[in-house]
C-alpha cells in the first residue's frame, strides 16, 4: 500500500492498522484458556533468526499482543511454550523442567524448521532431535525463519483469536 493511500485510509477510517483477519478454529487443548494466552519463549538450541522474527512478531507492526498473546519471563506464568531451534544436548533437560514447569492446560508451538525437523542441523553431532521428540508439540510454524505473519498466525492457532 502506497503511503498516500495509507494516509487517506487513516484520515477516513481513523484507523492505523488494517483490521484483522478472520479469527481461526481454537484447538482442542485450547479450550480450558481464558484470557490473555501468556507465552514463555525457550531457545532450544537455533541460530538466533527465529529469536528475531519472533522479536518482531510482539514489535509495534505486526503485534501479536492484539491477538491476546504476551510474553512472560517465567514458565510458571506461561500457558503455552514457543521454542526455536534443534534441541541440542545441552537443552533437552532444561527443555523438558521448563514444559513440566508449565501448569496445565499447557500448549507448545514450534516455531522454524529447526524445532519441527531439525532443518539443515540434522544429525549434527550436538543435537537431540526436533522439538517433538523431547515434549508434545501442538501447533508447528513452518520457514527458515518464518515471517512474523507466520508466527502471528501459529499464535492465533492457540489464542483463537
Amino acid at each position: 500500500m502506497s503511503a498516500r493511500r495509507l494516509i487517506a485510509l487513516i484520515l477516513r477510517t481513523g484507523r492505523v492498522a488494517e483490521p484483522a483477519p478472520p479469527a481461526p478454529e481454537p484447538l482442542a487443548a485450547a479450550a480450558g484458556l481464558r484470557g490473555s494466552v501468556q507465552v514463555r519463549h525457550v531457545d532450544a538450541g537455533s541460530c538466533n533468526g527465529c529469536e528475531i522474527e519472533v522479536a518482531g512478531a510482539f514489535g509495534p507492526v505486526y503485534d501479536a499482543e492484539r491477538y491476546g498473546a504476551r510474553l512472560v519471563a517465567s514458565p510458571r506464568h506461561a500457558d503455552a511454550l514457543l521454542v526455536t531451534g534443534v534441541v541440542t544436548r545441552n537443552m533437552a533437560e532444561p527443555l523438558r523442567r521448563t514444559y513440566e514447569a508449565t501448569p496445565h492446560p499447557r500448549l507448545v508451538l514450534a516455531v522454524g524448521d529447526c524445532a519441527r525437523n531439525c532443518g539443515m542441523f540434522a544429525e549434527g553431532y550436538g543435537v537431540v532431535g526436533p522439538v517433538s521428540s523431547v515434549v508434545d508439540v501442538d501447533v508447528e510454524v513452518a520457514g527458515c525463519p518464518p515471517s512474523p505473519d507466520a508466527i502471528v498466525a501459529g499464535l492465533r492457532r492457540l489464542t483463537g483469536r
